[in-house]
């Protein structure tokens, strides 16, 4: 069975649904006492942590390693020649908020000013 119907079952009869009938469980059921009730809810939760933490995708490789001289003066070459960030992050094994922040430290980019599309999608300027 996978997680996904799992976790309708255990949401349903949670509910107090029964999950193959849909009908409702009368109040004198195992399943609408309170203990029971709170134990299915946990388990739902479980549950959906344990699959939205699955579903994330890997870091790249070095992410959150440090940078040597070399790997910043390629970086910085690479950009100057018109380097994309997102291949870049791709090449350098790094994620595109590493990129944005290394080149950022070396006064390439500058980070929007609040207000100016911050957040997710918020739109890099070159600093030259």
């Amino acid at each position: 069975m996978d997680e996904t119907k799992a976790l309708a079952i255990v949401w349903a009869l949670a509910d107090g649904v029964n999950p193959q009938t849909g009908e409702i469980f009368p109040a004198d059921s195992a399943y609408q006492t309170a203990d029971v009730v709170r134990a299915l809810f946990l388990a739902g939760r479980a549950l959906e942590t344990k699959t939205k933490v699955r579903a994330r995708a890997p870091l790249p490789t070095n992410a959150g390693r440090r940078w040597s001289e070399e790997e910043d003066r390629r970086l910085l070459d690479e950009f100057d020649g018109g380097g994309v960030i997102t291949d870049l992050a791709q090449t350098h094994g790094r994620t595109t908020a590493g990129i944005q922040a290394r080149l950022e430290k070396h006064g390439r980019l500058q980070m929007p000013q609040q207000g100016q599309g911050g957040g997710r999608g918020r739109i890099w300027r070159s600093a030259s």
